[in-house]
């Protein structure tokens, strides 16, 4: 008879629950789709004049659950996508080629600096029902759709949007499964506030809950942690960056530290919820590295310096490798 070890039946146990909840989920509708534009990204940016170039995966934005299957009412993360949105700029800027797994309305790169609602706020109509843009606007929308238009039409940015748990965890796969290809030249920047907790598939009502008096008991499941199975088995070589938000500074880096221990990370970004697009801290094996935004530019963001810092880290990584 054979007898697994403790650490062998906790990674069975870990994989089992990957593929029920991967089972059990609904299938994305343009899962073909997705497949081929990754798989024609990856191709025609994995190599330039035989040498290989780097390709990024940021995930921005929350998660939703939804609590039906014909989605009325679900259960959303905090998170405005800023961060992977203002990243994807300066990796781009890096030399990186980057393909952007965003949730749906939130920030996109290149957009941060404008207003809430572009279109309103930073167009006009002329006496001849011409739309041009308002002349203290001018200036931000040229260079936002200057910059997007260059990364497109180069093929360095591709964009992947998602709205629930389901839609986030199966587009994440096909991601890291496309880009094992690249390896030590594949960056995750995993930016996305991803739930911890979901209502199963096969246990959720097909229409709209009824609202009925009394109280409402409903069970939430915990989400896999799929940190572990996309460093070791979807992109193993892949150079892996994950972020720990909290509200409590005072268990922030011990979290940090940990997260990066059980998930093998290469880097953890702790962030603290008040102060975080003041300042973050960089973790890593050897070393806890504060990074800083520069007070002295009032247009600086802490995402300047903290990417900065991570391309030098992962030139170290491909380099050791």
């Amino acid at each position: 008879m054979d007898v697994l070890s403790n650490s062998d039946a906790s990674q069975n146990l870990k994989h089992s629950e990957i593929e029920s909840f991967f089972d059990s989920a609904p299938q994305l509708k343009d899962r073909d789709d997705i497949d081929r534009r990754l798989d024609e990204f990856i191709k025609k940016n994995s190599q330039s004049s035989g040498k290989l170039l780097r390709v990024v995966c940021v995930t921005s934005g929350g998660t939703t659950v939804p609590l039906e299957k014909r989605c009325v009412r679900y259960i959303d993360n905090f998170s405005s996508g800023h961060r992977g949105a203002t990243s994807t700029e300066y990796l781009l800027k890096a030399g990186y080629a980057v393909i952007f797994l965003n949730r749906r309305g939130t920030c996109q790169p290149f957009c941060t600096s404008l207003p809430e609602d572009p279109l309103l706020s930073c167009f006009e109509i002329d006496k001849e029902q011409n739309l041009q843009v308002l002349g203290s606007q001018s200036e931000a929308v040229m260079r936002a759709v200057g910059e997007h238009r260059a990364a497109t039409d180069q093929g360095l940015l591709l964009k992947i949007p998602f709205t629930t748990i389901f839609e986030y965890l199966q587009m994440l796969q096909l991601t890291a499964m496309s880009m094992k290809t690249l390896g030590t030249h594949a960056m995750f920047y995993l930016a996305a506030a991803v739930s911890d907790f979901y209502v199963p598939w096969e246990s959720m009502v097909e229409h709209k809950i009824q609202s009925a008096p009394g109280p409402f008991d409903m069970r939430l499941v915990q989400v896999p942690k799929m940190l572990s199975v996309l460093r070791n088995y979807w992109a193993p070589m892949a150079y892996c960056v994950s972020f720990k938000l909290e509200t409590d500074s005072k268990i922030l880096l011990e979290k940090a530290e940990m997260a990066l221990k059980k998930y093998e990370m290469n880097a953890v970004v702790a962030n603290e919820l008040t102060t975080r697009k003041e300042e973050v801290v960089l973790v890593t094996s050897n070393e806890r590295i504060k990074v800083h935004r520069d007070n002295t530019q009032p247009d600086a963001v802490v995402e300047c310096p903290l990417i900065k810092l991570l391309v030098e880290n992962h030139s170290a990584y491909i380099s050791t490798r």
